[in-house]
């Protein structure tokens, strides 16, 4: 049996073709177009999807489904994007173009949902009933396992933590224009706007003696979040302080989610967990038992790489056909 499975985020869209055991015969990645309009986004997928085919020798005969993990907002019951934060569309149909092309049931999940499928049947969560799946990375996501059943919402949004109030000062607008969201402090985009604000309130000496001062050359629109942990790794004192204050701000989103779903375990990934392991999980361990109220789950980094997403867009498929992925 073979599964397509297709992981949408506003910066790179990845295909692949797998078995049910989760291994993959081909994979492929693009940079996600953002110009014209929603149905651009669509062809490319459709594109996508008919390369990754022909690096093998499947026919598309033999797939039995085609997952999605997609960031959000979602509308499932018509199978679109609506309004996406972080990308320039209006809406983004996925189901019914994709069915009529492929002539094969599309599946669709949130991208943080698909990577709590992922985490819960190939990852570190397997297995688990009360499982959360956190991703940092262009956005911030989240995706919930409850007493084993997957919860979606009436329209497949129950899971925009990112957009949780985290600063009931809402000092940072977020990409969706409200504010004091998580995402517009510690996701990779909101990073850099955090840090500048941070930056302003530094002694001004302190600053220009920083190395991310000498990174930007003093032009803080330069600054990114790379710049941000790489200081941060060389032992800058300015990036040190910005990093624990993202990470304080992470442990009250994470805490927000513990006291909320209750789970056993909380998985991390997206690229700005990946990329910088120990500089996240060393203040959300030291700042979380601050604001939580149910016992602390284990928190753990993904083993499934960058490639949680496409896990879970495959086992989407298998969630929705009634299918166990084989050992």
């Amino acid at each position: 049996m073979y599964l397509i499975g297709v992981d949408v985020g506003a910066t790179n869209i990845r295909v692949a073709l797998a078995n049910e055991k989760g291994r993959f015969l081909a994979k492929i990645t693009e940079k996600t177009v953002r110009k014209g309009s929603g149905i651009e986004l669509t062809n490319q997928i459709a594109d996508m999807v008919k390369r990754v085919i022909r690096e093998t020798d499947v026919s598309m005969e033999d797939v039995k489904g085609i997952g999605i993990g997609t960031i959000g907002p979602l509308d499932l019951k018509r199978g679109v994007i609506v309004n996406p934060a972080n990308l320039p569309f209006n809406e983004v149909p996925l189901r019914d173009p994709l069915e009529k092309e492929f002539n094969k049931p599309v599946y669709i999940l949130n991208d943080a949902a698909a990577g709590v499928v992922g985490e819960q049947l190939y990852g570190v969560g397997k297995g688990v009933k009360n499982l959360v799946y956190v991703t940092i990375s262009t956005g911030i996501g989240a995706g919930v396992f409850v007493d084993g059943n997957l919860l979606v919402g009436k329209d497949g949004n129950a899971h925009e933590v990112g957009h949780m109030v985290v600063d009931i000062e809402g000092r940072m607008v977020c990409g969706c224009g409200k504010r004091g969201h998580w995402e517009a402090y510690t996701s990779g985009t909101g990073i850099p706007k955090y840090a500048i604000f941070l930056i302003d309130k530094f002694p001004r000496k302190d600053v220009e003696d920083s190395l991310l001062y000498k990174l930007t050359g003093g032009d803080w629109e330069k600054l990114t979040a790379k710049m941000v942990y790489d200081a941060a790794k060389r032992g800058d004192e300015v990036a040190l302080q910005i990093v624990e204050e993202v990470g304080r701000i992470n442990a009250i989103g994470l805490a927000n989610i513990v006291n909320v779903y209750d789970p056993s375990l909380i998985v991390l990934g997206g690229s700005v967990v990946l990329n910088n392991v120990e500089l996240v999980l060393k203040p959300v361990k030291k700042y979380i038992g601050d604001y939580v109220v149910n016992r602390l789950p284990r928190i753990e980094v993904t083993r499934l790489g960058g490639d949680v997403g496409l896990y879970g867009a495959i086992g989407a498929v298998l969630l929705e056909m009634r299918l166990e992925p084989v050992e």
